[in-house]
């Protein structure tokens, strides 16, 4: 009567049935890895490996567009957010260095740090700093603090806590920052000279060139500290200490070839590039390069 077959209604039935079972149970996936992170900021990209590994058991593979379908339907799209504080006060007398970066090939760990400082506000209005060292090759953090104030101090200790956790290993190491006050204070460099650690910084006014650094900032606020109420210093430093193991230890990297920073760094993988250079993707250096040779 309506130019349907009997089989095909039904195929179509049991297809809808087995469409609805497979969104719960990719969702209940979601939520699994969301728990296990630490936070619901991770988007499809990021979450479909570990979404193909978590329920490969089941037989279930889920594709980019099926998941980003099924994440808008649902409402669990992450959105951006916007920058209201600044760390960095590079107008002083203190001594500055030349960016050492510029076009540096990488081959391997501790062959370059990045350094930077990103803050968090909780629920009380306090803000907390929160001071990072990167090393530019595995993507790993290997050194941070947590504090409430923006002195040489509190960089200082991040410092000598990554000098600390690759003691034996810092053989030509470039140490890379802006030109922050922290960074140019004698406490600061002198550490550095005695480990016999180079000095390098960007240029006045130029973020692009600690690019690393800034997008390693960028990850930690988007996907946690934005969403935390740290409430005491103590708190604070407890979950912080949590985030960045789970950045480390847990979280893929698309530049990585899908691995995490501590299976680069301390387990010997490899990145995508064997090889990295400093700078040689930035969009603003193709946008020089585009004027001087149109």
């Amino acid at each position: 009567m309506f130019g349907k077959t009997r089989q095909a209604y039904y195929k179509q039935i049991n297809h809808i049935e087995k469409s609805g079972l497979k969104d719960q149970i990719v969702l209940s996936g979601v939520r699994k890895i969301q728990t296990r992170s630490k936070t619901k900021r991770w988007g499809a990209r990021k979450l479909k490996d570990l979404l193909n590994e978590e329920l490969k058991c089941m037989g279930i593979q889920v594709g980019r567009d099926y998941l980003f379908d099924l994440l808008r339907d649902n409402n669990l799209l992450v959105r951006s957010r916007k920058r209201k504080f600044f760390t960095t006060d590079s107008h002083h007398w203190l001594r500055k260095y030349d960016n050492l970066l510029v076009d540096k090939k990488l081959t391997g760990l501790n062959q370059a740090w990045v350094s930077d400082i990103t803050y968090v506000k909780d629920k009380n209005g306090d803000v907390y700093y929160l001071y990072l060292i990167t090393d530019a090759y595995s993507q790993k953090i290997v050194g941070w603090h947590l504090a409430q104030d923006l002195k040489a101090f509190s960089a200082t200790s991040a410092l000598k806590k990554a000098i600390r956790s690759n003691k034996g290993r810092l053989d030509n190491l470039i140490h890379h920052s802006d030109r922050g006050i922290q960074y140019c204070s004698d406490e600061y460099t002198r550490l550095l000279k005695t480990n016999n650690i180079k000095i390098s910084m960007t240029n006045p006014g130029s973020p692009q060139e600690n690019a690393i650094a800034e997008r390693v900032n960028g990850i930690l606020k988007e996907e946690w500290l934005y969403d935390m109420d740290f409430g005491s210093l103590n708190s604070g430093l407890r979950q912080v200490r949590e985030v960045i193991n789970i950045y480390n230890t847990y979280r893929p990297h698309n530049s990585l070839k899908n691995k995490t920073p501590e299976q680069i760094h301390t387990m010997g993988f490899k990145r995508h590039e064997t090889e990295r250079v400093i700078g040689k993707t930035y969009k603003y250096r193709k946008r020089v390069n585009q004027k001087a040779h149109p």
